[in-house]
């Protein structure tokens, strides 16, 4: 059987189309690929309709070059529901015409099974109206890659403009910086930090040695919480006694500030946050201290009234 189809796409776009297997498996309509990658993208199950019988076919196809504007594909395949087989001979030739091209094929199948029961004008239009479909989606599946390409352009070219108009900017903004200011910054920066460190070299003797001196030379007061440097224990004691205060004053002064910081640390805490104090047990305690004779005391009553209305009967 020979059929011609006409596309409005460039031979070069379907020859990219028809090189590339991935590709060429989106325009055969009613194809189902296997899950297996190694069988290849043009590897599945293809529903064919013919007449009023529809059958399906797991198989491959195989296409290859073989020459200028010249494919050829080789299927073969087998009744999912059955044991019919078909094999499959494809020629087509790419002939540009004007701004498109027509798609001339040839081809050649021999089939046993189902198929071979199909009446044959049945199977001529149902193969013409398959190659009319594999041809528009080949035209389609180049447009979409032309489109596809154009819009990568685009946007590459549109980002390099927009790149090359930033820079300008950048390019302008400090052009026009530098006109605007004649002094330079970073000169003016290092003569002011220059002329800084001369000045403290050439002045060794200033108020900063005046300042070390008068902290380090300066008596130290004594220290106003301690109630023995008045003299008032030593002049009452003697001379003798002043150097060690009695006891009870040093303790009062171990109490007012001789507290080491792990005391403070460790103290309960005062106020708010005091502990709360555990419930009191005496009153219940008290109470339970009774309860032991008082049951005595009854018991013994009853043994004594018992035994009295015994002897009265």
């Amino acid at each position: 059987m020979e059929h011609q189809v006409f596309v409005p796409v460039p031979a070069e776009d379907l020859r990219a189309v028809l090189r590339d297997p991935a590709r060429v498996a989106r325009c055969v309509p009613g194809l189902q690929q296997d899950a297996d990658a190694a069988a290849g993208p043009t590897a599945g199950r293809l529903k064919l309709r013919v007449g009023g019988h529809t059958v399906t076919y797991r198989g491959a196809l195989t296409v290859a070059e073989g020459g200028p504007n010249r494919f050829t594909a080789e299927g073969a395949g087998t009744e999912v529901r059955g044991h019919g087989t078909v094999t499959l001979s494809l020629g087509l030739t790419l002939v540009p015409e004007g701004s498109g091209t027509r798609l001339e094929f040839t081809c050649g199948a021999t089939a046993d099974g189902r198929a071979a029961a199909f009446a044959p004008e049945a199977t001529a239009v149902a193969g013409r109206r398959l190659l009319d479909r594999v041809g528009a989606n080949l035209a389609a599946e180049a447009e979409a890659e032309a489109a596809s390409v154009v819009e990568i352009a685009s946007a590459d070219g549109s980002d390099v403009g927009a790149r090359e108009a930033d820079a300008r900017d950048v390019g302008d903004r400090g052009a026009g910086a530098r006109d605007s200011d004649p002094h330079d910054p970073v000169a003016e920066a290092e003569e002011a930090a220059d002329a800084e460190g001369a000045g403290e070299a050439g002045d060794t003797t200033g108020p900063a040695d005046a300042v070390s001196a008068s902290v380090f030379d300066t008596e130290v007061p004594a220290p106003s919480l301690d109630p023995f440097l008045e003299g008032d224990f030593g002049e009452a004691a003697g001379p003798a006694s002043a150097a060690r205060p009695p006891a009870e004053a040093a303790h009062a002064r171990r109490t007012m500030i001789g507290r080491s910081a792990e005391e403070v640390d460790h103290a309960p805490p005062r106020g708010r946050y005091a502990p709360v104090p555990a419930p009191s047990t005496v009153a219940a305690a008290g109470g339970l201290r009774w309860v032991a004779p008082a049951a005595a005391l009854a018991i013994a009553s009853a043994v004594v009234v018992g035994r009295a209305l015994r002897r009265r009967r």
